[in-house]
């Protein structure tokens, strides 16, 4: 007969292993370019966001910038796609192109009930700076539209616009994502729709205002509304759902004073949130980042999330894309290992359905937007280094 005796040794026999396994036996990343500087008719690509559909497929999304690799001006929204892991992809399609002007900061997520594919974006006029916006003097405003696909990511709908419902009127800059949104699975509010977002304000003491929020939607995607804001000091998040239905937002922490990542929580489906706090083990080098939950495989901890950034923790720099995961929903994060030693910026994880791990990133030897490239690796390379969390 088996006891809980044999069964404690044999699971420690098996902890030793895992410890005892040197990094260098593990699978190391495969990576390969996606989107390349100077490539396809456009000066620079930025702003990745990765997703997996319900069949598979991945999505790799990022904006084609014309003529320079600023913020502002001709900017279009493109994407490619993959059904077999990563391993090949398309040819890159655009998504949505308003002439000169800016189309960009991709958010996508899947409902799960229908199969469609969200993706909420923003606009603003080609000639409009994140500044003036800011300041209120540019030609228009930075503005928010969706649009969306039936067909596993083939095609997609005329964007429309939902600025009226999801943008206060005090509000200037405003970006969705990027990144990805998640389904919620629990609770009054499953099957919620929820994009993590971001805008500013005028407040007093704080020149750039940003802060955090999130959108929603409770009908599959037909209509959008305001969920909670987090202030102050922080913009571009990601969101991730707890096992006990609790949220967690992880943001890009513009107090200059600060050298972490801020987070927040909701219990109630993203319409409040906690008093920000700050992450001393998620070093900040003012830059957005990815957090994903694993929910890939049966066997996973429920709360087992990853998350990725620019970790050079001297510099302050944008240097060393790191990969860190937490198991007890990102309270610790033990486990961290670089993935790409050079410039790297911007970033978005995905956990595929077979069990590994892709992310997409902004990387380069001289500066980080050289290109966007793809790494997929395992679950083993990660925790090689380091034993078993």
């Amino acid at each position: 007969m088996i006891t809980a005796t044999d069964v404690t040794l044999h699971l420690f026999a098996l902890s030793l292993c895992w410890a005892a396994l040197p990094a260098d036996l593990a699978p190391k990343p495969q990576i390969a370019d996606l989107f390349i500087a100077g490539t396809e008719g456009y000066h620079t690509y930025r702003i990745p966001a990765l997703l997996a559909t319900q069949k598979g497929t991945l999505l790799a999304f990022c904006e084609g910038r014309k003529a320079s690799r600023s913020d502002s001006g001709d900017i279009d929204l493109l994407v490619k796609r993959s059904a077999d892991g990563g391993k090949t992809w398309s040819r890159q399609q655009t998504v949505w192109d308003d002439g000169a002007n800016t189309c960009g900061n991709p958010c996508p997520v899947v409902d799960q009930a229908t199969g469609t594919i969200w993706l909420p974006m923003t606009w603003n006029h080609g000639q409009d700076t994140e500044s003036q916006i800011k300041q209120n003097t540019g030609k228009d405003t930075r503005r928010v539209f969706i649009t969306h696909s039936n067909d596993d990511g083939r095609t997609w709908a005329t964007p429309r616009e939902i600025t009226a419902d999801v943008k206060r009127p005090e509000w200037r800059w405003y970006a969705t994502g990027p990144g990805v949104g998640i389904q919620l699975t629990q609770g009054a509010w499953k099957g919620r729709l929820l994009i993590p977002c971001d805008y500013s304000v005028v407040l007093p003491n704080n020149p750039d205002g940003y802060c955090s929020h999130v959108i929603f939607s409770d009908d599959h995607g037909l209509t959008w509304r305001l969920g909670g804001e987090i202030r102050p000091a922080v913009n571009e998040c990601q969101v991730v759902e707890l096992t006990n239905g609790t949220l967690l937002i992880n943001m890009r922490n513009s107090d200059r004073s600060r050298t972490s990542r801020a987070i927040a929580t909701s219990t109630d489906g993203g319409m409040t949130w906690s008093s920000v706090r700050h992450d001393p083990a998620l070093v900040e080098p003012i830059c957005q980042a990815s957090l994903v939950r694993c929910t890939a495989q049966p066997q996973d901890s429920g709360n087992r999330l990853l998350f990725s950034n620019p970790g050079h923790a001297e510099s302050g720099k944008r240097l060393d894309m790191t990969i860190r995961m937490s198991e007890d929903g990102g309270k610790t994060w033990p486990v961290s290992r670089v993935l790409w030693p050079g410039p790297a910026a911007y970033s978005c994880l995905a956990a595929m359905p077979e069990g590994s791990i892709a992310c997409l990133f902004e990387a380069g030897e001289k500066h980080p937007y050289e290109r966007i490239v793809l790494a997929r690796f395992e679950r083993a390379w990660l925790v090689g280094a380091d034993g078993p969390p």
